[in-house]
């Protein structure tokens, strides 16, 4: 694993982080905040979908849509 090279003020920032007990070692600080990018990067994706599908919805109540039809795309679907 490559090793973690931090700006003078970070240092600073986790040292406070250690010494005030939130956190052990610089370890659970690094991973604290990789989770946090993970979740912001989860959450980015969750709203990218959501205006996706406010974005379909729209469109659907303005009649751009079609019937769907399930033998179309699965000719088995009628369950002969």
């Amino acid at each position: 694993m490559p090793n973690v090279h931090l700006t003078e003020q970070m240092e600073t920032y986790v040292r406070g982080q250690i010494s005030s007990g939130a956190y052990a070692n610089l370890s659970e600080v690094v991973r604290a905040g990789i989770r946090l990018l993970m979740e912001r990067d989860g959450a980015r994706q969750f709203y990218a979908l959501k205006a996706d599908l406010e974005d379909a919805v729209r469109e659907a109540e303005a009649g751009g849509f079609e019937d769907f039809d399930p033998l179309r795309y699965e000719p088995d679907a009628d369950g002969r």
